[in-house]
C-alpha cells in the first residue's frame, strides 16, 4: 500500500473530499483506487477561522509501483511502513510460568503477551477485579464508604480504570509496540477510531468492559490469576 501524509481539510468537508484529494495527490483515475485506510485524523486549530482536518491514510491501488515511480519526489507519499508487531523471543525457564505482579495497564499487557507467546503466565493482585471494582467506587462516592483494597486507585485496572481512558504516550516507537496495544484494545471492545485519532479516547464505561476482555484473553491462553492477601 502507499501512505499519503498531510492531507489537509475543512473541518466540515464533505464526505467525498478525502477520497478526492487521494486521487489528486496521486494523479490517478477513480477506477485505480481499490480502497482506503486512515492511518491518523487530527484537528489543526491554529487559524480559528479555518478549522482543517488533518489525515494520514494508507492507500490500496491498483499498480502500486507506477504510482510510486510517478511520486517519487513528494516526500509525503511513501510506500506504506510494515505495521506489524513482532514479540521479542521468550526466555524463560522450561516449566516455570512466568509471573506479573499487578494487573494495571502494564501488568494486563505483560500478561496477555506471555499468554500469546504459549508462557501461561501467573498474574497476581492484590486488589478485587474491575467489575467489583466499580461496585465499591460507587458505594463510596454515594456512601462515603472507603474499602482499602478496592478503590479508585486499588485493583484490576489500575488507577486509569476510573479515568476516561485517554490513551497518551511520548513514547517514539519504531517496534509498533504502541500500535499492538491499540489493536488489542479494539479486539477487547474499544472503538475503533483509537486505531487513527490523534487523541484517543475509550471512555469509562467501554474501558470497563475492555479490562474484563483482556482478563478472558488471558485466561483463555492459559494464564491464571489470583489474589494475594495483604502482607
Amino acid at each position: 500500500m502507499i501512505r499519503i501524509q498531510n492531507i489537509k481539510l475543512a473541518f466540515d468537508h464533505d464526505p467525498d473530499a478525502l477520497k478526492e484529494a487521494v486521487l489528486h495527490r496521486l494523479n490517478i483515475p477513480e477506477s485505480d483506487l481499490i480502497r482506503i485506510d486512515i492511518v491518523r485524523k487530527s484537528i489543526d486549530a491554529r487559524k480559528k477561522h479555518r478549522i482543517s482536518t488533518v489525515y494520514s491514510v494508507d492507500v490500496k491501488v491498483s499498480n502500486i509501483a507506477a504510482v510510486l515511480n510517478a511520486t517519487s519526489e513528494d516526500n509525503t507519499i511513501c510506500p506504506t511502513p510494515d505495521p506489524g508487531y513482532r514479540a521479542p523471543a521468550p526466555v524463560h525457564p522450561a516449566g516455570s510460568p512466568p509471573v506479573v505482579v499487578g494487573s494495571g495497564p502494564c501488568g494486563l499487557f505483560a500478561a496477555l503477551v506471555l499468554a500469546q507467546a504459549g508462557l501461561c503466565p501467573i498474574l497476581v493482585e492484590r486488589g478485587k477485579e474491575v467489575g467489583s471494582r466499580v461496585r465499591d467506587v460507587r458505594n463510596f462516592w454515594r456512601n462515603g464508604e472507603f474499602n482499602s483494597e478496592s478503590n479508585v486507585l486499588f485493583g484490576e485496572g489500575g488507577a486509569g480504570a476510573f479515568s476516561d481512558g485517554k490513551l497518551t504516550t511520548q513514547i517514539r516507537d519504531g517496534n509498533n509496540r504502541i500500535r499492538k496495544v491499540l489493536e488489542e484494545l479494539v479486539r477487547a471492545g474499544a472503538p475503533q477510531e483509537i486505531l487513527f485519532e490523534a487523541r484517543p479516547h475509550i471512555g469509562t464505561d467501554n474501558l470497563i468492559k475492555v479490562v474484563k476482555n483482556l482478563r478472558t484473553s488471558i485466561l483463555s491462553l492459559g494464564g491464571q490469576r489470583t489474589t494475594s492477601s495483604k502482607s
